[in-house]
């Protein structure tokens, strides 16, 4: 809280000093004839960017949701109706622009927009030229959208959006050059600026896709199948996954996922038909220069897989009865991946148990892990990691405590064999906090967007760093509501 306190009073002092240079926030007027010890004393700041957030706005899955570059971090969220909005902040100005919408999504106009669907949450990326892309609005596409021949079908359309302008959040236009059966979209841009885009392709029983761009997200190809989707003939089951794509060593994409059992209706455990039953983590290589896919050992894949070479080739760890929810991916000093996983045992709720954050890694010969960052801790915890070598991990995990939504930095010193808390960066009284995975490249003031839970409408959204969140000045704040609407 001390450091909250403080990180008030910096931005306080940096308010009075654009004050006294002529400068302004978020496009509003600054008089400075008002410039005085009375005018700096009335400034007041809050530690949200915005408060119009909606449903689950930010989750770990969509990335980036936020990205760093050129001394500015431009932040993404799920707004009212479930469009996209974009919001940008600069650390040398210290001044907060937006939020801005940049899509309209179909998904928040079904059923009169009173029920939120929350799987088109925005994805974000900036291209080489400097034009800000956004990925969104899709759970698998509609029947109207015509056959979907990678998977089935539900609701919204998987859309593309991109700035008029490069760096300039203001405008925003529609391209029409990605298949609307998406959902979970994911996209990295490789050093030589080809970008790739991954998602599954469709409802729960889809094949998961990535669709190439060589010409900064303007032509994209048609959709490749790395993971497939299949019925089982054992179980009345069909398989189905959830993955998470990140940026590994130089031309390489590593994939971790977990495997969902997509029962029929009336089947699975207590005949409770489709669950959030998912279960053990996977892991594997793409090398996007040769176009070759591989194991952790570098044994060759053939696409799509399937679940029978997955237990084969990629699996990382059996959970057991454990259900998971699958979560992100990094490479240590030494090129070894670590993945987080978030894994409980299912209590018979149609979504499962609680689920902990959970730590697994790859030593050179064989997986270790499964340890939970917070130990003895019962509740939901979600959280995303930096390592540098098995001695130096750290996450930033969310989590509830005595009903209040906490966010601390965890650290590990003995190969994540057991964490320790190292600092609490916020904590709300009575809420939840959904995340984003931490920023790329990230500065030091803005690590991860987070969302404070405690409705399902005028949900804050806040930017936070090492230390807490980036706070913004009331006025800035009341502008860009009434620029926004």
């Amino acid at each position: 809280m001390l450091k909250r306190q403080f990180l008030l009073k910096k931005a306080q002092i940096a308010f009075s000093v654009a004050l006294i240079s002529g400068t302004t926030l978020s496009g509003c007027a600054i008089q400075t004839s008002k410039v005085g010890p009375t005018a700096t004393e009335k400034t007041q700041f809050v530690e949200y960017f915005a408060d119009n957030a909606v449903g689950n706005p930010l989750a770990i899955v969509q990335h980036p949701a936020a990205i760093h570059q050129n001394g500015i971090t431009y932040v993404s969220y799920q707004g009212p109706k479930e469009d996209p909005f974009v919001a940008t902040y600069d650390h040398r100005t210290k001044e907060w622009r937006g939020p801005f919408k940049a899509g309209t999504s179909e998904l928040g106009r079904r059923d009169g927009g009173k029920k939120f669907d929350n799987h088109g949450k925005p994805t974000m990326l900036i291209d080489n030229e400097g034009y800000i892309h956004i990925f969104y609005g899709g759970h698998g596409g509609h029947k109207s959208n015509g056959h979907n021949p990678l998977g089935n079908t539900h609701f919204g359309a998987n859309k593309h959006a991109v700035s008029k302008r490069p760096y300039d959040i203001t405008e925003w236009e529609d391209l029409d050059n990605i298949t609307p059966f998406g959902t979970y979209n994911q996209v990295v841009k490789m050093d030589n600026g080809d970008i790739y885009l991954f998602f599954r392709h469709g409802a729960h029983r889809s094949d998961w896709v990535y669709q190439k761009s060589v010409d900064n997200g303007r032509t994209f190809s048609a959709p490749v199948s790395f993971l497939k989707h299949k019925r089982r003939t054992d179980i009345e089951a069909v398989d189905s996954w959830y993955a998470w794509v990140g940026k590994g060593e130089g031309d390489n994409l590593i994939v971790s996922y977990d495997y969902h059992v997509c029962w029929d209706n009336g089947a699975g455990v207590n005949g409770r038909g489709h669950t959030t039953e998912r279960h053990d983590v996977y892991f594997m290589n793409f090398n996007t220069k040769t176009n070759e896919w591989s194991n952790v050992k570098g044994e060759s894949l053939t696409l799509p897989v399937t679940k029978e070479v997955a237990d084969e080739k990629t699996l990382a760890m059996k959970t057991g009865e454990l259900w998971t929810f699958n979560g992100t991916s990094h490479l240590d000093s030494k090129g070894y991946p670590h993945i987080a996983i978030n894994a409980g045992i299912d209590k018979g709720a149609k979504t499962g148990g609680p689920k902990q954050t959970r730590h697994v890694w790859w030593d050179g010969k064989q997986w270790l892990g499964g340890n939970k960052i917070i130990e003895g801790y019962e509740g939901v915890s979600r959280g995303d990691f930096r390592v540098n070598d098995p001695e130096d991990i750290r996450y930033l995990v969310a989590y509830e405590k005595d009903g209040d939504a906490v966010l601390s930095w965890w650290k590990s010193n003995n190969d994540g064999k057991s964490f320790s808390e190292e600092s609490t960066v916020l904590k709300s009284e009575n809420a939840s906090f959904a995340i984003t995975t931490l920023i790329e490249n990230a500065h030091p003031e803005a690590q991860m967007l987070v969302a404070e839970k405690e409705s399902d409408e005028n949900i804050k959204i806040y930017l936070v760093g090492e230390d807490g969140p980036i706070p913004r000045s009331l006025s800035s704040f009341k502008s860009s509501n009434n620029a926004s609407k």
